[in-house]
C-alpha cells in the first residue's frame, strides 16, 4: 500500500481540483469493492471540503461475471425502478460525481457476448438521462484510478504481487502528479494553464480536416465540426464551476463531423471493453461510418462495441496527445483507458461532448446532430497514436498546417 501521506494528497487532490466539491453538495463515490481504502480516504476528504453528504456506490466485478453467468438474458433486460430513482435523485440534488477506475483485464473471458450486450444496452437506455447529464457537464465529475492486484499483475507479471501493486500505484500517483516532496494542488494549476494554451492555439487555427497518416497503416482524414471548440485539462460546469474531468490528463479533444470521417485507423493498443481485451484492430470508415473492420483477439467483442445502436459506429471524439508525454515517457501499457488515453492520440466511437461546439451545452439533441455531434449510448476510446504520426491540418481556406511531425506537437 503507498504510504498514508501520499493517498491522502491524492485524495485532496480529487476532491479539491477534480470534482472540486462545494459546500453543503451532495457527493457520489463510485468505487468497486477493489478500491475501497481510497473510497474511504475520499469520503473524509469530500467532507473536509464541506459536502453535505457522500454516498458511496459499491460495485465488484466477480459478482457482475456471476450475475452475466447466472441470469437469463430477460432477466438481464430489467433495470429496476429504484435504479433509475437512484440517479435522478443525485441529478436532482446536484451530486458531483467521483468514479474510481480498477479493471480486471480479461476477467470477463468465455462470458456469453450476447448477455453482456443485453445488459449494457439495457442499462444505457434507461440511465440515459443521466449520461445526458454528466456528459453534458451539468454537474462535476472526475474519473481517476487505484490499483488492484490482478490489474496490477497483469501490468507488471514479473514482479510479486505485493510488489506489483505497489508498482501500480507508483505508477498512478506519478501520472497523477502526485509526489512525496509536491504540492499537487499547485502543480495541476500550472498544468491547467499550459492546457488551456494549447486549446487556444489549436482553436485560433479552426482547422476544417485533420489527415492522420503513419507507417502502421493508419490514413484517416477527420472534418471537424464548424464553430468546434478544443478542451483538455479543466472545464466549467453549467453552473460555473471550475473542476477536472479525468485525472490524469494530457489530452486536447474536439468534435468531428459524424458523416465526414474517410479512411483506415490501425489501433495502437488493446482496448479494454467489458471485461476483455481487444487486440491487434483495425477499422475502416466511409462518410464517417466504420464499414468494415478486423481484430486479432476479441473480435466479437468489437463486434459488440459496434453493434450497440447506430451512434456507436461512428466517432464523437477526436484527441491529440504528444508521443513525448509524460504517461507515454512511463513506458508501461496501463490497458485501462484513463491512462492508456492520455499516452496516445485517439478516437471515440459514440457520443460526441456538446461542450465541443460552441453553445452545445445549451442545444437540443436535434441541434446537436445538426451541428454534426454524434448521438450514441456509449463514449469509447481508442488509441492509434505512434511515434510517427503525421498529422495535416487543413484550414477553410486551404492553407495545410503541420501539426504533428513524428508524433509530437509542432505548433
Amino acid at each position: 500500500m503507498a504510504k498514508i501521506e501520499l493517498l491522502e494528497k491524492y485524495s485532496k487532490l480529487i476532491v479539491e481540483v477534480g470534482a472540486n466539491v462545494q459546500k453543503d453538495q451532495l457527493v457520489v463515490i463510485n468505487s468497486s469493492t477493489e478500491t475501497r481504502e481510497l473510497a474511504r480516504l475520499l469520503v473524509n476528504a469530500a467532507y473536509n471540503a464541506g459536502a453535505k453528504k457522500v454516498i458511496v456506490s459499491w460495485s465488484d466485478e466477480f459478482v457482475s461475471r456471476s450475475g452475466y453467468e447466472g441470469m437469463s438474458i430477460e432477466t438481464l433486460k430489467e433495470v429496476p425502478q429504484y435504479s433509475i430513482d437512484r440517479l435522478k435523485h443525485f441529478v436532482d440534488q446536484g451530486a458531483c460525481v467521483i468514479s474510481i477506475t480498477s479493471p480486471i483485464p480479461g476477467l470477463n473471458a468465455g462470458v456469453d457476448p450476447n448477455k453482456m450486450q443485453t445488459s449494457s444496452i439495457a442499462s444505457r437506455k434507461n440511465f440515459k438521462f443521466y449520461s445526458d447529464h454528466m456528459m453534458g457537464n451539468r454537474t462535476q465529475w472526475c474519473v481517476v484510478a487505484a490499483p488492484n492486484k490482478i490489474w496490477a499483475k497483469k501490468i507488471f507479471p514479473n514482479l510479486n504481487d505485493n510488489d506489483a501493486f505497489e508498482a501500480l500505484w507508483d505508477a498512478i500517483l506519478g501520472a497523477s502528479r502526485v509526489t512525496e516532496t509536491n504540492d499537487p494542488i499547485e502543480e495541476w494549476e500550472k498544468h491547467n494553464v499550459v492546457m488551456l494554451a494549447h486549446n487556444k492555439v489549436l482553436n485560433d487555427y479552426q482547422f476544417d480536416t485533420l489527415h492522420f497518416k503513419n507507417s502502421l497503416g493508419t490514413d484517416l482524414v477527420v472534418k471537424i465540426v464548424d464553430n468546434h471548440i478544443w478542451a483538455g485539462g479543466g472545464e466549467f460546469s453549467t453552473k460555473g464551476i471550475y473542476f477536472n474531468p479525468n485525472i490524469p490528463t494530457e489530452e486536447n479533444f474536439t468534435m468531428p463531423d459524424k458523416f465526414n470521417v474517410n479512411g483506415k485507423v490501425v489501433a495502437t493498443k488493446p482496448l479494454n471493453y467489458q471485461g476483455n481485451l481487444i487486440e491487434d484492430f483495425w477499422l475502416e470508415f466511409e462518410n464517417g461510418k466504420v464499414v468494415s473492420y478486423d481484430a486479432k483477439k476479441q473480435k466479437e467483442t468489437l463486434k459488440n462495441l459496434l453493434d450497440v445502436d447506430e451512434g456507436s459506429k461512428y466517432i464523437g471524439e477526436v484527441a491529440l496527445i504528444s508521443h513525448d508525454s509524460p504517461i507515454s515517457n512511463l513506458g508501461i501499457l496501463f490497458l485501462n483507458t484513463l491512462f492508456d488515453e492520455n499516452a496516445s492520440c485517439h478516437l471515440a466511437l459514440g457520443r460526441a461532448y456538446p461542450m465541443n461546439v460552441a453553445g452545445g451545452n445549451d442545444m437540443t439533441p436535434e441541434e446537436l446532430a445538426e451541428a454534426g455531434s454524434n448521438q450514441s449510448m456509449i463514449h469509447t476510446d481508442f488509441m492509434f497514436g505512434s511515434e510517427d504520426m503525421s498529422i495535416i491540418g487543413t484550414q477553410k481556406n486551404g492553407k495545410e498546417v503541420t501539426i504533428f511531425k513524428n508524433g509530437n506537437f509542432v505548433i
